[in-house]
């Protein structure tokens, strides 16, 4: 297999194909990717749980009563005497209670040392009350620890009742659980050392639910604060029917030693278990030197050995609830649990059951015990050469005898033992243990062999319920989506492995500063697993030990914290609180601001780290006023600036997605801003090379305008650019005018849809601050689209009311001519945008679409809302002109909708054409028209574009969101049912429009008049007034908003004392004319805040650092489902080259009529493109439909709905990235490009996507008769040629989605053909309807692009193609049955010419593999039943086959059956094979070939 992975490899690379449209964005448009890992929530690893412990204080209640024996113990001698390590027979019994006493505190001390302990010595009833009583006072709503042992009184009762003494020590007085209860309030953490310990642990379970319940029913529940009883921790020694051993090796207080002096107990237990090495004795071995917060020292190692392995026994056991609240809530807490696990495994084996609440998992028998045992064992046989080293006069502790009382080794401050030999004598070096490095090793080895790798669920699999929340909703690693690669369904049920036992025991190695890089690095390949990994760290407790780590000055740790950090913060965005209140974010900050001109700060791979730098401060700005202010203050936003030129895309998308973040909100951050001049820097970046650049810039120029760059939904945004108090007020206003015009000018055609949306949401944040200004240009847009039709349809002329009320308005600035001229660019820019907000409605991309529609519906409800509507002047309200669809209706409205004689626009050409036709302008200006007074609340503005478009669909709504209602008099083509009328919708298509209406109301005659004639008097204002209001309103807003915070943080501002709230979508502040009629927007107050848009750009960026980095995609894995299939295609495709390749040359003297498969198309097959490796057929026919077949199997795969509007065709058809499979692009007569994935079912990829759209052709001429869109699609390179009815061939990259270059072709016919040339990048020809045939260098400047022109043809060159074998020839056919070869290096005359069709040619074609061409014959009134099909050998032009074929027509048709395509017919040659299909107008496919041996 690894052979032919690498044949696979090497192909791809050797033929240079890289797919196009097949990036993340081109997936999701930029929505963040639902119901994957990256969506889960995470879990609360902070132990913020309503559960939560933290230690204030703790009881040590010792009942010892020594020298006197409980009556219901019989002991046995020997027995075991030691309590807390003392013998308190060696002292007298109140000097021994004492000493026992302190010792416990020490004890419990190495344990916390936070905390205050209170030893309580034989208590009687009252002190034992009155000490809890005290302890609960102090510590408040914290948790209380309770240490009871009971040694020397009787066993508690089976009914919950501890005992102690009276006052005279005569007798025992029991005390209830639910006394003590009462006492010690909740929550607690009881510690029950004495036998029958059960019978405290059930009791204490059972008054607790008793008392809980009791409040819930009484009060509803526990007060803020207040945990319930239920809560509180218990550790038991026993069961109720145990009794403690008694052994006299071990101390009688075995529970307590292994809770508070775990090494001791383990040492000593090794040694009665073990046979020690080295003629070691117990003596000895209870010498160990060293230290226990030394980790460098013998002890101090154990012990940290200890605490790794106990802790990772812990996290392997324990689900990550119970994990998390025991373990990672309070340090004695955690070391109380830790330590249990080591008392379960000795006591187990002296039938003593050491038990919890809440219970858990056995552990006394964990593999990693072993681990521990070779530790210990490790570390005593170099325990004769470090004492023999250690002087006699050492801190040498005496024997373990019964008699000896000597404290425990945890609460001990200074080293034991000494290593240091007799002076003169070189001490023993200790040998540290490998355990840790043999642990990194085995993690290391979990990584790198297959741990990775994702699984089916089971045991090997990580577990759901240790998941937490959110896991359970498919847990996938690599980062790919639902429906991305093969097998989804199969994909869908994997989920990560089980992660290694070694997890915690990383998070302990980083507290060594030898391991601590290497630790780093194998967790930094962890958490680049995905979301849950990272959520597993964080479970296990790293987070304090990664932010200390901030504060370490090393270098070579750099790199793999900033990863590390980078995956934290975009897993959990909450750490940003965190890292602004230490200060951790500077550590950023300052690798940020690193350039590289200073070599001793270098960085491996520095554009990537700093962008990952970039991403964490822009996480923690968010939503975070202080962030933001922090960031600033050290100079972030300064360092993203200037890393905005930076070579590297991702350095500089996240440059700008910072400085988004920063200054989102932010007033004082924003005047910054724009006085380094910082949004003019971004409007460049709208041109860059990469689509996310582009999109992040417009996404900062967003949140400068005001868009919410929130996570909360909540949160809408608005406030416009903020104060900006250092500016003059119209300086102000030309500057957000400016940065608005100047992004949608650049962006409105960019091939991206994933730009556009940002684009809506920018230009949303302009109308929600400059609606009045909007509001104008709507209805200027209105009245003359109105009067425009009116033209086309002779009906009475209108009054031309707008062209009167712009001259009177610019005449009012007649005293300055300077000022008349900023305003009119003004009005016209805000025209400009307008325009181009309508261009948007009618989008190809759904997403866009919507959002633009949202948008436009609230600028025209506030339109019909104004005072422009009770104008006895208005067409608002008169009945609409629907558009015609024959004559030139359509045709000279092209671009944008003229304002005829007003200054802002000049006048459109007079119509000349007579081809019914429609215009992407057209499209926009039946909005206008198709508004009736029936709509104005009841229907979206934007539905009637769909209407026009063809019946596009568009997202469903839900309540509050207006659904589309068609309008009367159009209704969507009958011919297709209701799936296939729709075109296919994108992966996540999640935009929903969202009305200006709260709920959409019935029209009444009180609300809504339905002609200005019932308003009595008439307004006595004018246009001009209006407008002046609306204006002057808008001013008024800004001078509000300029008020509000002139300095720091901005609020709300409060506009009572204005007259009206300027924050609602039309609060009128003051206009009125003398009727006392309010002017402006005063009459729209019902309208629903719904700009500006809300963008999820930010989160999908987010996405990319929740992604694997360091491993390959699961398409690029050796051994993957998609990576075997990929291999096996390129295997697959290999051979069929090889084997076409002989058939070459016999194929140019044999008979080209063999039958290979007859198909059935609905409508007339206009359009055929074959694929070159798969038996696919994709067909077009004369409308909108697109049909898939599998000709070998003569099945239909697919159909499915183009979307172009109605009137128009798909006059341009190829399949792109043949090689890994392939895209539909689809080229229609409206100037849009389209490209469909997922066209075969039977890979199971999902369902039919549309990847992308965009507009090809930004001006499209009129014509009598065109072409629509003619595309070269050129897969080595990814460039993209487009011409057709335009003036222009655009160059476009498929790699950045750009339109890199215009070239004009200096004729006024429409471009008919498009052919790349395959021996060079840069040349290529354009055939035209003229007759012309040019050839174009793109290497030259455009006006000396053309380099040859031949015009030998009399008339339509119906196409153009090159040579297959000798580069240099191309050959052309025109529609007059002329075929004409050519060589470019000779003169501009053809050097060969046939003439096979004299009564008109239909096809013509050369396949790409052999020198052989087709020819199909015209259509005539004289010959209409059948048509002649000619196959040419270019060697010897002999012909090959001659066929007469069946049209299936019943009639005679003068006219093609589409304007845009001039042939009844069509004729395609397969890439590769030797073969072909022809397209018949009854809709027959035939597909023959070749009569090869």
């Amino acid at each position: 297999m690894h052979n032919t992975s690498e044949v696979g490899s090497d192909t791809i690379s050797k033929r240079g194909w890289i797919p196009y449209w097949s990036a993340k964005r081109h997936l999701t448009c930029g929505n963040p990717s639902p119901h994957s890992a990256y969506s889960s929530k995470i879990f609360p690893w902070r132990g913020s749980a309503p559960s939560k412990l933290k230690t204030a204080n703790a009881a040590l209640v010792l009942c010892l009563n020594i020298d006197v024996d409980p009556p219901d113990v019989i002991k046995t001698s020997p027995c075991a005497v030691l309590e807390c390590w003392v013998d308190p027979h060696t002292l007298p019994s109140h000097k021994a209670l004492e000493a026992i006493g302190t010792n416990l505190q020490h004890q419990f001390e190495g344990l916390s040392l936070k905390i205050p302990y209170k030893p309580i010595l034989d208590p009687s009833y009252e002190d034992l009350r009155r000490f809890c009583v005290t302890l609960r006072k102090q510590a408040k709503d914290d948790t209380v620890c309770f240490y009871y042992n009971g040694h020397g009184v009787p066993k508690p009762t089976p009914s919950g009742e501890l005992w102690c003494f009276n006052r005279n020590y005569t007798q025992y007085i029991p005390v209830s659980l639910m006394e003590l209860q009462g006492w010690l309030g909740s929550p607690g953490v009881y510690i029950w050392d004495c036998s029958a310990a059960g019978n405290l642990l059930t009791n204490f379970n059972i008054f607790a639910e008793r008392r809980d319940q009791e409040v819930f029913n009484t009060r509803g529940g526990y007060p803020d604060g207040m945990q319930p009883y239920m809560h509180s921790l218990q550790l038991a020694a026993c069961l109720a029917h145990e009794q403690l051993p008694s052994c006299p090796e071990l101390p009688a207080d075995i529970f307590t030693s292994c809770l508070t002096s775990p090494i001791d107990i383990a040492l000593r237990y090794f040694i009665m278990t073990h046979h020690l090495p080295n003629n070691t004795t117990p003596d000895m071995v209870m010498q160990l030197p060293g230290d226990l917060k030394d980790r460098r020292t013998p002890l101090g190692e154990l012990n940290w050995i200890f605490t790794a392995i106990t802790d990772t026994i812990a996290w392997t056991t324990f689900p990550r609830d119970i994990f998390t609240r025991l373990y990672r809530s309070d340090l004695l807490i955690a070391s109380l649990f830790r330590n249990f696990l080591l008392a379960e495994r000795i006591m187990k084996n002296y039938h003593c059951t050491p038990h919890t609440y809440p219970p858990l998992p056995p552990t006394n028998t964990h593999p990693l015990w072993s681990a521990w045992d070779l530790a210990v064992d490790t570390c005593l046989r170099q325990l004769p050469d470090l004492l023999s080293k250690v002087p006699s006069a050492g801190n040498a502790t005496p024997s373990l005898g019964p008699a000896v009382a000597r404290t425990g080794r945890i609460g001990q401050q200074g080293p034991r033992g000494n290593t240091t030999g007799p002076q003169g004598e070189k001490p023993y070096q200790y040998v540290p243990s490998r355990f840790f490095a043999d642990q990194l090793t085995a993690f290391e080895v979990w990584i790198s062999r297959g741990g990775s790798a994702l699984t089916k669920r089971g045991p090997l699999s990580l577990p759901v319920p240790n998941g937490g929340p959110g896991f359970e909703d498919g847990l996938v690693a690599d980062g790919h989506a639902g429906g991305r690669g093969l097998n989804t369904q199969h994909s869908d049920e994997l989920v990560p492995r089980k992660p290694p036992d070694q997890l915690p025991i990383v998070l302990q190695v980083l507290l060594s500063q030898p391991h601590r890089l290497r630790a780093l690095i194998l967790l930094s390949q962890f958490v680049d697993l995905g979301p849950w990994a990272v959520n597993l760290v964080l479970t296990i407790g790293i987070f304090p030990y990664i932010s200390k780590l901030l504060q370490a000055a090393g270098q070579d740790l750099r790199p793999v914290l900033i990863f590390i950090w980078a995956r934290i913060m975009a897993v959990d965005p909450s750490v940003q609180v965190d890292l602004h209140n230490t200060g951790g974010f500077k550590y950023f900050a300052n690798v940020l601001g690193l350039t590289d001109d200073q070599p001793q700060h270098s960085l491996p791979n520095s554009s990537e780290h700093k962008a990952m730098c970039a991403f964490i401060l822009a996480t923690v700005s968010r939503d975070f006023y202080h962030g933001q202010m922090a960031c600033w203050r050290e100079r972030v936003f300064d360092s993203c600036f200037e890393k905005l030129k930076e070579n590297d895309f991702l350095l500089r998308q996240w440059s700008a997605l910072c400085i988004a973040q920063i200054w989102e909100g932010n007033d004082e951050i924003k005047v910054y801003g724009v006085d380094r001049g910082t949004q003019d820097k971004l409007v460049p970046l709208l041109s860059d090379a990469s689509p996310e650049v582009r999109a992040a810039a417009m996404y900062a120029l967003g949140t400068f305008m005001g868009a919410s760059g929130s996570a909360d939904p909540a949160k809408q945004g608005g406030g416009g650019s903020g104060t900006q108090y250092q500016l003059e007020e119209r300086v102000h206003f030309r500057m957000e005018v400016a940065v608005v015009t100047g992004a949608t000018v650049v962006a409105k055609e960019d091939a991206s849809p994933m730009v556009r949306k940002e684009l809506l949401v920018l230009i949303s944040c302009l109308v929600k601050e400059w609606r009045g200004y909007f509001v104008v240009c709507a209805w200027i847009y209105w009245e003359e689209d109105r009067k425009w039709r009116t033209e086309m349809n002779p009906q009475p002329r209108e009054e031309e009311v707008t062209s009167q009320a712009m001259s009177e308005w610019l005449d009012s600035f007649a005293d300055d001519d300077a000022v008349r001229e900023e305003n009119r660019v003004l009005l016209s820019s805000f025209f400009t945008i307008f325009v181009a907000l309508l261009e948007l409605t009618v989008d190809p991309y759904h997403e866009v679409a919507t959002n633009a529609q949202t948008i436009t519906d609230y600028v025209m409800a506030l339109l019909l809302a104004s005072p422009f509507y009770r104008l006895d002047c208005t067409t608002l309200d008169s009945p609409p002109v629907p558009p015609s669809y024959h004559g030139s209706a359509a045709g000279p409205h092209s671009r944008g909708p003229s304002l005829q004689s007003s200054p802002l626009m000049p006048r459109p050409p007079t119509p000349t054409t007579s081809r019914p036709s429609l215009k992407r302008a057209d499209t926009v200006a039946s909005t206008f028209s198709g508004v009736t007074s029936t709509l104005r609340r009841t229907s979206s503005f934007a539905s009637v574009l769909r209407s026009f478009a063809g019946g596009i669909a568009f997202p469903s709504v839900e309540e509050g969101r207006v659904p589309p209602s068609p309008l009367p008099g159009f209704s969507t083509p009958s011919r297709l049912d209701a799936t296939q009328s729709r075109p296919p919708s994108p992966n996540l298509n999640f935009a929903q429009y969202a009305s200006p209406y709260s709920r959409p109301p019935t029209p009444t005659r009180a609300s809504l008049p339905s002609s200005p004639t019932e308003y009595a008097p008439q307004p006595d204002y004018t246009p001009l007034n209006v407008m002046e209001a609306l204006m002057e309103e808008d001013m008024v807003r800004l001078r509000a908003r300029r008020r509000s915070g002139a300095h720091g943080r901005r609020h709300a501002p409060d506009l009572s004392g204005l007259g009206g709230d300027l924050s609602s979508p039309c609060g009128s502040t003051f206009s009125t004319d003398s009727g006392s009629v309010p002017l402006g927007c005063g009459t729209g107050n019902g309208l629903r805040d719904v700009l500006p848009l809300k963008s999820s750009f930010f989160d999908w960026c987010c996405e990319y650092f929740k992604e694997p980095q360091m491993r390959q995609a699961e398409a690029d894995e050796p051994g993957s489902v998609q990576y075997n299939y990929q291999v096996w295609r390129q295997q697959r495709n290999e051979q069929l080259i090889t084997e076409a390749q002989p058939q070459t040359l016999q194929a140019e003297r044999v008979q080209w009529d063999r039958p290979v498969a007859n198909l059935q198309v609905n409508g007339n097959p206009l359009s055929m493109a074959l694929h070159s490796y798969d038996p696919h057929l994709v067909v077009a026919n004369d409308t909108d439909m697109i049909s898939v077949w599998d000709w070998s199997q003569r099945k239909r795969l697919n159909y499915f709905c183009n979307g172009n509007p109605r009137g128009t065709s798909i006059t341009s058809l190829h399949i792109i990235n043949q090689d890994v499979g392939g895209i539909i692009m689809t080229g229609s007569a409206d100037g849009i490009i389209r490209l469909y994935r997922n066209y075969d079912p039977a890979l199971d990829q999902g369902p039919l996507q549309m990847v992308s759209s965009f507009r090809a052709l930004d001006e499209m001429i009129s014509v009598r008769r065109g072409t629509g869109i003619v595309m070269d699609w050129r897969q080595v390179g990814g460039t993209l040629l487009v011409g057709g009815d335009s003036r222009i061939i655009g160059v476009w990259e498929g790699h950045t989605e750009l339109h890199v270059l215009n070239l004009e072709t200096n004729s006024e016919s429409p471009v008919t053909a498009i052919v790349s040339d395959h021996t060079s990048v840069s040349t290529f020809l354009a055939a035209f309807a003229d007759g012309v045939i040019k050839m174009f260098d793109r290497r030259l400047e455009e006006e000396d692009a053309i380099v040859r022109t031949y015009q030998s043809h009399p008339s339509w060159v119906q196409n153009v193609k090159y040579h297959p074998r000798y580069s240099g020839q191309f050959l052309s056919t025109s529609l007059a049955g002329d075929v004409r070869l050519w060589d470019v290096r000779g003169p501009e005359r053809p050097i060969h010419t046939l003439d096979l069709h004299p009564g008109g040619l239909s096809t013509f074609d050369v396949h790409p593999q052999t020198a052989v061409f087709s020819t199909t014959s015209a259509l005539t009134p004289a010959n209409w039943r059948h048509q002649r099909l000619l196959l040419h050998s270019m060697t010897d032009f002999n012909v090959l086959s001659s066929m007469m074929l069946p049209t299936g027509l019943p009639v005679y048709s003068r006219r093609p059956p589409s304007s845009y395509i001039p042939r009844y017919t069509s004729f395609a040659f397969h890439p590769l094979e030797m073969m072909y299909a022809v397209g018949e107008p009854d809709g027959t496919v035939k597909l023959m070939g070749s009569k090869l041996s």
